[in-house]
């Protein structure tokens, strides 16, 4: 399509970048009209698609895994946020502008191209309710300004979830209008939260279910699955909600260190109605155990999600892939890792995994052996990680087989090792049919939602609702218990449910959930953000990051185990926010630092 130059004041670049970008006030010389941008659904969803395009993939943005920031992996080098730097993983956030034309996910940064793509949703929304300019059904309306406001909300979920509250821009900018007044001021999270839920609840009542079963969605039908429909907004309405109502959210808001239960109450009724939803239509449902990593990655070239994923990354572009989300992750001498470092997973955190009957390994009758301390573990486990002995490439030749003791081959022989003992593979499928060039044709992504992470925060919603407080309660819109809701998600990981000692008591009951999502979610990108808004990223319990020494005996199994401390991460209260980079502190007053920094 021919690019359409239009020349906007758009608040990403006039309060962030120093120069006006300009694209949606049409220009006196532009050569097309804004009744042929706007005026019939083709068109101007055109320029709809621009925002889809700014979403940006969680792991290739940061190239090489970099967007786990909590206990979950090591590197060879000390990662930034271990050290307390925040500062120092700026490019992992800031780039260098907006190009929308670049489908190359490795380039985008969640700063500029959320502010970007908020600009737009503004311009959507004030051009599809101007009078008498779309001349499109309906139907076609509700569908463009649903998606315009589900972006607004969702853009600004990206921002707000790593640097706090910021001002909600609702409405196209003027140029010359000032920055310093009560609108610009700069809200807290919990302020954001609850008006991108107002645009996400509004976004839910326009959107379809499924673009298929709309007459809009006939000409692409079949290929709509990653268009923004009902479930998205439902999802991140209630994730807005459960985030905004968390105990470090609602301590900066009230001065309380606990959950906001009309908040988590809202949140709980939101999960409950996409799920009533998705029970009632069967768009969305859980993968099979047998099918459980379709989520995250797939074979010849196939599209990830399957049923489960929600929302992943829309930019699929094939030569991408593997080169950072498999490529980091597997030994260097596969061939697939041209960098110089390896991510990880750190042994304190696969404690986290279960046994195979469901307890965890802290619990006297669960027969963890620590002296042979892989052995029993739950299936998750063994689809997420890889340890000594494991086959992890079919050949005839050294690499066949993990060889991760001390002085093993993947563990220094060669560059980059892994310094944990361990290696991941819920992106990189090593087992003893992998070769490099299947590798070439595996496509993996990180879901950004998917429905394991809506039952979860279903369960933490309605713990703390309101109107639930136990294990027992329900949403009051859907039947299930925050206890089913976690044995759903174990249910069908082949494990039983939860023993009756873990659901008599909502304190007990939430360190399993805290556990659970830990495991289901692992390297999703979660963790970071769950322990902050738990107001854990600074607890004792999540600090250290180890790893296990062992020797190899004579039967294969390890032996002279030893736990080693390699890095306690720094976090303290300053670190709940990452710092906002001075040139735009300084654009005007109203827009402070955040705290600490």
């Amino acid at each position: 399509m021919k690019r359409i130059k239009f020349y906007i004041v758009f608040f990403t670049v006039m309060l962030f970048a120093g120069s006006c970008e300009k694209y949606l006030d049409k220009a006196p010389e532009a050569d097309i009209s804004e009744r042929e941008v706007f005026g019939n659904f083709i068109s101007f969803q055109g320029f709809v698609e621009e925002m889809y395009n700014c979403i940006m993939d969680p792991n290739k943005g940061g190239a090489w895994n970099q967007y786990l920031f909590a206990d979950e992996t090591l590197n060879n080098s000390p990662y930034n946020f271990d050290n307390g730097n925040y500062w120092g993983a700026e490019g992992l956030f800031y780039g260098q502008g907006v190009n929308t034309t670049d489908n190359n996910s490795r380039s985008k940064r969640i700063w500029e191209y959320a502010w970007y793509a908020i600009a737009k949703a503004n311009q959507a929304i004030q051009k599809i309710d101007q009078d008498g300019l779309f001349q499109g059904t309906e139907e076609e309306k509700k569908i463009i300004k649903g998606q315009a406001l589900f972006f607004r909300g969702w853009f600004y979920f990206q921002i707000a979830q790593y640097w706090g509250g910021m001002p909600y821009i609702t409405r196209v900018l003027d140029q010359k209008e000032s920055l310093v007044t009560e609108e610009f001021k700069r809200l807290n999270f919990q302020e954001t939260a609850i008006k991108m839920a107002e645009d996400f609840r509004a976004a839910a009542d326009l959107l379809p279910a499924n673009w298929d079963d709309v007459p809009t969605g006939q000409p692409t039908l079949g290929q709509n699955r990653t268009r923004v429909n009902k479930y998205f907004a439902l999802g991140y309405l209630g994730k807005a909600l459960l985030f905004a109502g968390s105990p470090m959210i609602n301590q900066e808001a009230s001065g309380s260190n606990t959950f906001d239960p009309d908040l988590c109450q809202q949140a709980a009724e939101a999960f409950g109605e996409l799920l009533t939803l998705a029970d009632q239509t069967g768009e969305y449902k859980l993968q099979s155990w047998s099918t459980w990593t379709d989520n995250f990655w797939r074979w010849n070239n196939e599209r990830t999600g399957g049923t489960e994923v929600i929302m992943a990354p829309t930019i699929y572009d094939r030569t991408r892939v593997r080169w950072s989300t498999v490529g980091a992750t597997v030994p260097s001498s596969f061939g697939l890792n041209s960098g110089s470092s390896a991510d990880v997973p750190t042994h304190n955190f696969i404690k986290n995994y279960a046994m195979a009957n469901g307890l965890p390994i802290t619990d006297p009758a669960s027969g963890y052996n620590p002296n042979d301390p892989w052995k029993g573990r739950e299936p998750r486990f063994y689809k997420d990680i890889v340890v000594d002995g494991d086959k992890i490439m079919s050949c005839s030749c050294s690499d066949a087989t993990a060889q991760l003791y001390n002085g093993g081959r993947h563990r220094s022989q060669i560059q980059p090792p892994s310094i944990t003992g361990y290696y991941a593979k819920r992106y990189s499928p090593m087992d003893a049919s992998f070769t490099v060039s299947k590798a070439n044709g595996l496509q993996a992504y990180v879901p950004y939602l998917r429905l394991a992470d809506i039952y979860l925060m279903y369960a933490e919603a309605v713990l703390y609702s309101k109107n639930g407080g136990t294990p027992q309660s329900t949403s009051g819109n859907y039947s299930l218990t925050a206890e089913g809701a976690v044995n759903r998600i174990r249910n069908r990981a082949q494990l039983p449910n939860l023993d009756a000692k873990f659901t008599a008591n909502p304190q007990v009951f939430f360190e399993e959930i805290v556990r659970e999502r830990a495991v289901e979610l692992a390297f999703e990108g979660a963790r970071f953000l769950d322990l902050r808004r738990w107001n854990r990223n600074s607890d004792p319990r999540y600090l250290d990051k180890t790893a296990i020494d062992f020797d190899r005996g004579p039967d294969g199994k390890p032996v002279n185990l030893q736990e080693r401390l390699i890095i306690r991460r720094v976090a303290t209260k300053k670190h709940n926010w990452l710092p906002i980079q001075v040139k735009f502190i300084n654009l005007y007053e109203g827009f402070p630092q955040n705290p600490g920094w």
